[in-house]
């Protein structure tokens, strides 16, 4: 027989490795199942080695170019990437990097290249779990520290993350770890003993997550919060104690002079403009209050209410208000029990002054530069490891070796509700990788299907375009365009334009007139326009070149297929000018 203490770390092990695998599963679970949107498509244009000028423009082509635009490039640097990145995008360059080297180990194929990109967020999301189990055995204790990798793992908002191909686990995986260091440089602070291989990881991990997300800097501001305010309120602090903050903080910004000029110049780019709300009144002033509750609610429940029927909708949010009003009560005793530990109370402070003051962050980009972020919650991902640290430490039983609460006793208080919070995490990420909660405002799944509404008839769709993000969406329902058709009738059935409108409407619709459509008719045309357009916007007649020798198309609207799902779409009948059937 193994002695107690052998046993004890033998189960302990044992669950970490239950909580790892099941973060795996649900992870993994239907990862390439949901439409790729419309920032993934971008993800897999980059990290093919592919630019915006490798998309045909103001001219129809088939599906089948598709296969060689999402075809990985050999021999493409990370330098290269990053030029691509810094002219064509807004954001860092290394994820981009990292998931070229990463398809150039897979070597995906056409028919699997989907999960290709994606499987990389979704490892990075398991790396997260552990990681979120060391920074709580480190601050807290090994039992705080299954409680917090076991609610990351069961949290339908990482989960969400990690199946998207977009760079949101990585930079939450490296704040997880910042924080674990973070921890480690305030117990040297504390003991008067300086381990400079962590001061010096905690700089890296900081530097690296610049490279990888511009939000990550609202992490670094916020951890510096923490613990120089932790330093203020605490006993009279010598110089030198500041003098190292202060040689870890000009580290990390010695390390990011490279790409300090590309940030300010992404700062003036109107691609984030889209946070903006359009012509703000009184409740675009309240919406990010209720928002960022709603965010947090999220990040341990998320039952089906987007795009439901009434009385699903009513059920799953009186679920919702009622599951978060337990959990504030569960967490008040909780807390509580927490703050009592006295070794843990540091560790506490800090962990929670790095939450509150990515919050405060937010609040303040909200409010002061006008642009709410709070609208989407994988933003959330900057602080989510606070709050998932926290929740750990108040549920997963307060002991430590100094001072240990009885087993019973947190069994049947904070334990049953850790397992009713596990449980219900389960649930609500089984409703996400099956696509029920955390939809995007459109669905180019759905958007393929009314455009293929007669599969008989070819097929023209046409994309107005001022950005590469419009160019994107296109892509997202060309690909999902591709599922519907049978091969052999893709080449022959089905073409996709995309055409620019920064000169105006009319200009679009006469470069549309003199581009040659090549299908024959019958055709269905459809055209995508910006999420503004009204469907008297669209012009009741266009007229398409046809190929040498045949006869001038005419096109008529059809005032029953005015679509919007995120964005307007309108289907045209188009035939021969002068020919009867439209």
């Amino acid at each position: 027989m193994f002695p107690k203490a052998s046993q004890r770390s033998i189960i302990h092990y044992s669950l970490l490795l239950t909580i790892l695998l099941l973060g795996v599963g649900l992870r993994f679970w239907h990862l390439d199942r949901k439409p790729l949107w419309l920032d993934e498509v971008l993800s897999a244009l980059f990290t093919m080695g592919r630019s915006d000028q490798d998309i045909p423009r103001e001219q129809f082509f088939s599906l089948t170019a598709l296969d060689q635009l999402l075809t990985l490039q050999p021999g493409i640097t990370c330098p290269q990437i990053a030029q691509t990145i810094a002219t064509q995008s807004v954001h860092p360059p290394l994820f981009f990097c990292l998931m070229y080297r990463w398809l150039h180990l897979l070597q995906p194929h056409a028919e699997n290249w989907v999960w290709a990109i994606r499987s990389l967020p979704a490892w990075l999301g398991v790396g997260a779990i552990g990681a979120s189990y060391y920074l709580n055995r480190v601050a807290f204790s090994k039992s705080a520290g299954l409680a917090s990798a076991a609610l990351m793992a069961v949290s339908p908002f990482t989960v969400y993350l990690s199946q998207e191909a977009r760079h949101y686990t990585l930079p939450m995986l490296l704040i997880t770890l910042a924080l674990a260091a973070l921890i480690q440089m305030q117990q040297d602070l504390t003991r008067q003993f300086f381990r400079p291989w962590i001061w010096l990881g905690w700089v890296v991990l900081n530097s690296i997550g610049l490279y990888v997300h511009y939000f990550f800097a609202l992490a670094i501001v916020a951890q510096v919060m923490a613990l120089g305010g932790w330093m203020g309120m605490s006993q009279r602090r010598p110089l030198y104690h500041w003098g190292f903050l202060g040689g870890a903080i000009a580290g990390i910004v010695l390390c990011y002079l490279p790409w300090l000029s590309t940030l300010i110049s992404h700062a003036g780019r109107p691609e984030t403009d889209w946070l903006i709300p359009y012509k703000p009144d009184w409740l675009d002033r309240v919406a990010p209050l209720y928002q960022m509750v709603v965010g947090w609610v999220l990040m341990v429940i998320a039952f089906p209410v987007e795009n439901q029927p009434f009385a699903i909708k009513v059920a799953t949010s009186l679920i919702l208000a009622g599951f978060a009003l337990w959990l504030i009560h569960c967490l008040r005793t909780a807390s509580q029990n927490l703050w009592k530990t006295i070794s843990f109370r540091p560790a506490t402070v800090l962990l929670l002054g790095f939450t509150v003051g990515v919050i405060l962050e937010f609040f303040a980009i909200v409010y002061v530069l006008g642009k709410d972020i709070t609208v989407v919650p994988r933003y959330n991902f900057v602080y989510y490891p606070g709050v998932c640290a926290l929740l750990g430490a108040c549920f997963g039983g307060i002991g430590s070796a100094s001072e240990p609460l009885p087993w019973r006793a947190w069994s049947k208080t904070t334990g049953r509700s850790l397992l009713l919070i596990l449980l219900v995490g389960l649930i609500s990420s089984g409703w996400v990788v099956n696509g029920w909660v955390f939809q995007k405002s459109y669905r180019p799944h759905e958007v393929a299907q009314d455009m293929a509404l007669e599969p008989h008839r070819s097929l023209l769709v046409v994309v107005s375009y001022t950005s590469l993000q419009d160019i994107a969406l296109g892509l997202s329902f060309a690909l999902e365009l591709r599922k519907l058709y049978p091969i052999e009738d893709v080449e022959k059935s089905v073409r996709v334009a995309f055409f620019d409108r920064s000169q105006g409407y009319q200009q679009m619709w006469k470069t549309l007139a003199r581009s040659p459509q090549p299908l024959p008719l019958p055709l269905n045309l459809w055209v995508v326009t910006p999420p503004g357009t009204r469907a008297k916007d669209y012009p009741t007649r266009l007229r398409l070149a046809s190929q040498p020798g045949q006869r001038r198309t005419l096109c008529q609207i059809d005032p029953q297929k005015f679509y919007r799902i995120g964005f307007p779409y309108q289907l045209y009948r188009c035939a021969v000018k002068g020919g009867k059937s439209l």
